[in-house]
């Protein structure tokens, strides 16, 4: 992958590999830690924390609207309206982070037929059979790692926990890919992923952490087996 791509430490970070075994990426952002899954289940809980923290004082105050005024319950609707609806745009932001090859977002629509068809069939051949079919029909690939059940788009990578309760969203692409069939786009995440899982998850940026369910609820109709197939591969450990 050398030469194709280049991580950024931007809004949507860039893929490449330089040497064998580490992204050489992981040199321009010092400041993060290469994570593990201790620290990423801290990252998480850091994230639910600042959820919380910004959802809970539209509650109080539909509470405390209620307790001096019964009246103003339909001004303590629209509090609990707003406090509710943060989480879920929240989720939605992840899940769109991720954009499932052949999607309306999809850059396959524009590229050359054969280019993409030969684009897919060497993603095939990257990954199993039963990856292979989930592509094919929801048009993300599953790869299981370290910290968990991975599923990578054209753009963009979710990342289901053990147990399969909690999923995370990852903003990441391949830079300089405007030539490159989708397909391509995801084998090289695919490739960065296998040669440096943690240097992967350590340049990426980290759009949402929280329960599967949420995430599930956002993500395209057609795309949920997939999400479907890493919890219960999650679960499976």
């Amino acid at each position: 992958m050398a030469g194709e791509a280049s991580f950024h430490a931007g809004a949507e970070p860039e893929l490449a590999t330089v040497e064998p075994g580490r992204l050489a990426e992981t040199a321009s952002v010092p400041w993060r830690h290469r994570p593990d899954a201790r620290a990423l289940r801290r990252r998480g809980w850091r994230w639910t924390a600042w959820t919380v923290a910004i959802s809970t004082p539209f509650f109080v105050v539909a509470g405390v609207l209620i307790a001096l005024e019964p009246m103003l319950f339909p001004v303590s609707i629209w509090s609990v309206a707003h406090g509710v609806a943060i989480p879920a745009l929240y989720a939605r932001r992840g899940a769109r982070s991720v954009v499932p090859l052949g999607s309306a977002r999809s850059s396959a629509g524009r590229e050359d037929p054969a280019a993409g068809r030969m684009a897919l069939g060497l993603l095939g051949d990257l990954v199993g059979h039963e990856s292979r079919e989930l592509v094919e029909t929801t048009g993300l690939v599953l790869e299981r790692g370290e910290l968990g059940v991975w599923l990578l788009g054209e753009r963009g990578a979710m990342l289901v926990r053990s147990g399969g309760r909690r999923t995370e969203c990852w903003c990441v692409r391949i830079g300089d890919a405007s030539e490159l069939p989708a397909a391509d786009r995801i084998s090289h995440l695919l490739l960065a992923l296998r040669e440096d899982e943690l240097g992967f998850a350590t340049v990426a940026n980290m759009d949402f952490s929280g329960a599967t369910w949420r995430v599930r609820r956002r993500m395209e109709r057609r795309s949920r087996p997939a999400l479907d197939a890493a919890v219960d591969a999650a679960k499976r450990g």
